[in-house]
């Protein structure tokens, strides 16, 4: 009995480390697998914005065209921007080597990455840069430090001058009645583009995109789980039924 608590324990180790290590305050992101839309925005802005460094080479071009609804010969004809056929996997040109010298590491695929870190993570993240001259990219960000990726979307986002408020919520102050952290980012070092509610549901988006790539059946998998779970149930009173027979007699 011992030997049997102590393996459990051992076992339960990883995760009780896991568990005390995600310390990192984080904004809820819902994601909806049923909103084409946003789907199509995020498509876009992931074609544009991330596969020029990332490649999802676990998914099919062809694959996520129809899943987002997107006519596949649009879909080829203005978010492929290499010789890839349709139906090919989403890899794109950059050579692992070449990318390892530019960023100090080959930036990573990108299919499976809302499993790993989750949807809450990566809409913080996408929002979470800010400038800091110490980096060699000019940037860090509050939820990943020290980062070595640049902010590709300040064009868009523009460059918070200090760290944004991240997993904060808005509040009123009692005695002057002020309202903190109604921006995520108090003051800006470059101008973007966008308001911040308007890049927020761009970042949503991007997030939504990334959320579907990482488990592309799961509306069709819930759909099924209810006729799964009906079936079950039917059978149930059926198998009970049946039991109640076979036992009636016994004593």
């Amino acid at each position: 009995m011992r030997k049997l608590t102590f393996a459990l324990l051992i076992a339960f180790l990883p995760a009780l480390g896991l568990a005390a290590g995600g310390a990192t305050s984080l904004d809820p992101m819902e994601p909806d697998h049923t909103n084409k839309a946003s789907l199509q925005r995020g498509a876009a802005l992931f074609t544009n914005y991330c596969m020029g460094c990332h490649s999802a080479e676990y998914a099919r071009y062809k694959r996520v065209a129809t899943d987002t609804g997107i006519p596949v010969e649009l879909y080829e004809e203005n978010l492929i921007f290499t010789d890839a056929k349709v139906g090919e996997l989403m890899k794109n040109a950059m050579n692992a080597e070449q990318a390892a010298d530019w960023f100090g590491v080959a930036p990573p695929d990108l299919t499976l990455v809302a499993r790993v870190r989750g949807d809450d993570w990566l809409y913080s993240y996408f929002r979470g840069f800010y400038k800091d001259d110490t980096r060699p990219f000019g940037v860090n960000n509050v939820v990943f430090n020290n980062v070595g990726m640049p902010h590709v979307m300040v064009n868009e986002q523009g460059l918070c001058a200090v760290a944004p408020h991240i997993g904060e919520s808005a509040s009123v102050d009692p005695l002057s009645g002020d309202v903190r952290n109604a921006d995520i980012c108090p003051e800006y070092a470059i101008k973007g583009t966008m308001d911040a509610a308007e890049f927020d549901s761009a970042m949503y988006d991007l997030t939504n995109f990334l959320s579907y790539m990482a488990d592309p059946v799961k509306v069709e998998r819930e759909r099924l789980g209810i006729f799964v779970l009906i079936f079950v149930a039917i059978f149930f009173v059926f198998a009970w039924l049946l039991n109640r027979e076979y036992w009636k007699d016994v004593h």
